[in-house]
């Protein structure tokens, strides 16, 4: 069974949702709830090191919350991405829509 585990960590102008396990067609309902939820509301960076797999629902998710972060005056930002993430992002050919940083002080 796929297993997906989210902690949130509020900052100056920014949320942290730190990411672990598997984003699928299975575990991604908590995870998109979460994402499009701050983006709105603040800049959101998502600590994905520890990401095991992401597939083309988890990828949607993360290209929709781009939109809706430009449309809300908000950024999303990837932080430390697994070799997993990393490759699953590239692979769309909109890796630059995606702001890759490896310490959360480059939010600011």
């Amino acid at each position: 069974m796929d297993h997906l585990n989210i902690s949130e960590r509020k900052g100056d102008g920014y949320m942290l949702l730190e990411v672990m396990g598997t984003i699928n067609s299975y575990t991604y309902t908590d995870f998109q709830v979460r994402v499009y939820d701050f983006i709105k509301r603040t800049n959101l960076v998502l600590d994905l090191g520890r990401v095991t797999n992401l597939s083309s629902t988890g990828l949607g998710v993360l290209m929709s919350a781009v939109e809706d972060g430009q449309e809300s005056g908000h950024k999303l930002y990837i932080m430390n991405p697994s070799e997993i993430v990393r490759m699953a992002i590239e692979s769309t050919g909109f890796a630059e829509f995606f702001p890759i940083i490896r310490s959360i002080n480059e939010v600011m």
